[in-house]
């Protein structure tokens, strides 16, 4: 029998019979090498060190240092883990599915009597660390897909049943270690004792596949290093994540709030949130009328004819409400082109008008699952900073990069970096092969002309258009989706709209759709996040307080406080008949920038005495001094 030509990443050339594994490989090369060895790629597709090689081809070994290291070893963890808990309660819990994901990795699990809670976290863990320790090794086998479902029958896990009755393959792989044996394509590391660094973190509900009607199960997060150190880093961002946490925050700041009277996923913006929220807009109306947006308002529903015309009723339907008025239906607008577009068909225009930008703080509603919703991050009711900027072809590469400039701009002044990500046609899409081969070629090129680096997100653009997606990068380092920009060739086809050009004849424009920070919801809970409840001044919706320290100083208190209100101050009044300290702390808990002091030498000497948020004092000053200290601190955002 012919030996087969392994390859290896320093071009040299291994002679091997066939049934090799990448392990007697890594052997050959030395022990320490395999000993740190956890899985290979053969052919460029990920495998198991135990895989028998039956062809010739190039072979990498995945060592605990390669990028590919950290997820092998979370999947693996995922199995340890459900391992762990089927150890622990037996046939009283179904295992389910158990990915890997960016921070770690869960296991969702199904019971009826066992209800998951934080304090069997630890007994868990105590179980995961003596199956490692056991250092069981883990077995990958194949079987008919008729002879896995009667396995998993027998076992009694159901879901894992349906799970292999819905594939579409003669043949599936699982993987034993121990006793315990699950469905999984792989791969994982060789043996439990390679896992040895994990921590789980929290409880949450999940519908089995995603599906509101399917069974509510219970889902263990938790996360995997390959190394202590790296564990406790996460861990410290963890525990700084949860003190950042928007709802908590928002909650205690007295920003927002929900209802299950009013429904879930519909804010309710308190007075203090509903002024954040003024802020932000204010600054995008003013920053879009400065680039040459013109300002636009469209209805809240449209026929629902526009809808089919769209596509939206075809492809995008189960996300949206629709109503019936007078005998014709409606759908509640869940974005806001159409209503954009109408207004550019409203009269005839030129080559000379274009490009025409139409900018709408737009309210849209969106049938969210339930179980997705997320404080402000995933909502049913929101207000995009919309806007629809409609072209000439030609017009596209400046269009764009003045979107990518706009973007810029905009995170510099929140603070934020972002990474960029082209994403293109979807297989559920609309509109011809050229159009959309047009439409990426000019956001690529735009991308490409910008030096700002950028990952290619195949399938994953508009159903009408490819797009560009910035994610904006926290003080935690979290990535959020926000600004987007999508290029449109099938809307202006579909709706016939048109200019006329130099040579009197009617062409069709392109259309571009955007935003710049996204839903004002979701933003506002990043920007929570982000800043720790604690805003630049020119954001805070409240910049200062004003506090007397005994009943003498309540008149002059009230002086100061009506001053810095006329002179334009977002200020609130505190004389309640509270000590000192008590009035600091709760002002201090709001993340008010300044408290005002007022004692009997503020009122001696019609001074105030600063105090900002962090504890810090600064000399005492003239009110005229302090408003002009907050306007020269807030223009810069002006």
């Amino acid at each position: 029998m012919a030996l087969l030509q392994i390859e290896l990443p320093d071009g040299s050339v291994k002679s091997v019979e066939p049934g090799t594994t990448s392990h007697d490989i890594a052997l050959t090369i030395g022990e320490g090498l395999a000993r740190q060895s956890i899985a290979a790629r053969f052919n460029g597709d990920l495998v198991d060190l135990s895989k028998p090689l039956t062809e010739s081809g190039s072979l990498a070994l995945i060592t605990q240092n390669a990028p590919e290291a950290l997820e092998i070893v979370r999947h693996s963890c995922a199995h340890l883990m459900a391992q762990a808990v089927k150890s622990l309660h037996g046939d009283a819990v179904q295992v389910t599915i158990g990915p890997a994901i960016k921070d770690g990795f869960y296991y969702d699990f199904h019971s009826e009597t066992k209800k998951f809670v934080p304090e069997d976290f630890a007994i868990i863990e105590a179980k995961m660390k003596e199956l490692a320790k056991a250092d069981q090794t883990i077995v990958r086998e194949e079987m008919s897909r008729a002879d896995a479902i009667t396995l998993f029958r027998k076992m009694g896990e159901d879901y894992k049943v349906e799970l292999i009755e819905d594939l579409d393959a003669e043949t599936v792989s699982l993987y034993r270690q121990g006793d315990f044996v699950d469905l999984c394509r792989g791969p994982h590391v060789p043996r439990t004792g390679m896992l040895k660094v994990f921590k789980l973190t929290s409880l949450a509900g999940a519908y089995w596949r995603g599906d509101e009607h399917n069974a509510m199960l219970q889902r263990i997060y938790a996360t995997a290093f390959l190394n202590k150190k790296e564990l406790k880093a996460h861990l410290f961002r963890l525990e700084e994540a949860r003190k950042r946490d928007h709802r908590k925050l928002g909650k205690e700041m007295d920003l927002f709030s929900f209802s299950e009277d009013a429904g879930g996923g519909l804010v309710l913006w308190h007075p203090k949130g509903a002024m954040l929220r003024t802020i932000i807009e204010d600054f995008e109306r003013k920053e879009h009328v400065k680039r040459g947006y013109e300002l636009v308002v469209g209805p809240q529903i449209l026929k629902t004819d526009l809808w089919k015309m769209s596509g939206h009723y075809d492809n995008y339907r189960e996300n949206m409400y629709f109503t019936e008025v007078d005998g014709q239906g409606y759908g509640i607008k869940p974005m806001n082109c159409l209503a954009h577009m109408l207004i550019y068909k409203s009269k005839p225009r030129s080559y000379r008008n274009l490009p025409i930008r139409y900018f709408e703080l737009g309210t849209v509603y969106r049938h969210e699952k339930s179980g997705v919703l997320h404080g402000l991050l995933r909502v049913r009711g929101f207000t995009q900073d919309d806007a629809h900027i409609i072209c000439r072809p030609d017009q596209i590469d400046a269009e764009v990069k003045g979107v990518m400039k706009f973007v810029q701009d905009v995170a510099s002044i929140f603070g934020f970096e972002y990474v960029m990500e082209l994403s293109t046609r979807p297989e559920k899409s609309i509109g011809s092969d050229a159009d959309w081969e047009q439409a990426t070629a000019a956001l690529r090129s735009a991308l490409d002309d910008s030096g700002q680096p950028y990952e290619l997100n195949e399938g994953d653009g508009a159903f009408y258009g490819p797009k560009i997606d910035v994610k904006l990068k926290d003080a935690l380092d979290r990535e959020w989706q926000c600004a987007t920009i999508q290029c449109d060739f099938t809307l202006p086809e579909r709706f016939d709209l048109n200019y006329v050009g130099a040579d009197g004849e009617k062409h069709r424009p392109v259309m571009l759709h955007r935003v710049i920070v996204g839903s004002i919801e979701r933003f506002i809970g990043v920007l929570i996040e982000h800043y720790a409840g604690s805003f630049p001044l020119w954001l805070s919706p409240v910049q200062a307080i004003v506090l007397n320290v005994t009943d003498n100083q309540a008149e002059y208190a009230q002086q100061v406080f009506e001053q810095l209100r006329e002179a334009g101050v977002r200020v609130e009044l505190d004389v309640r008949n509270e000590k000192l300290g008590f009035k600091i702390r709760e002002a201090q808990l709001a993340k008010i920038p300044y408290m005002l002091v007022i004692g009997d030498r503020e009122v001696e000497n019609k001074t105030v005495a600063p105090r900002y948020r962090d504890g810090n004092n600064l000399e005492s000053v003239s009110v005229a001094d302090f408003i002009s200290m907050v306007e020269a601190d807030s223009a810069k955002y002006k």
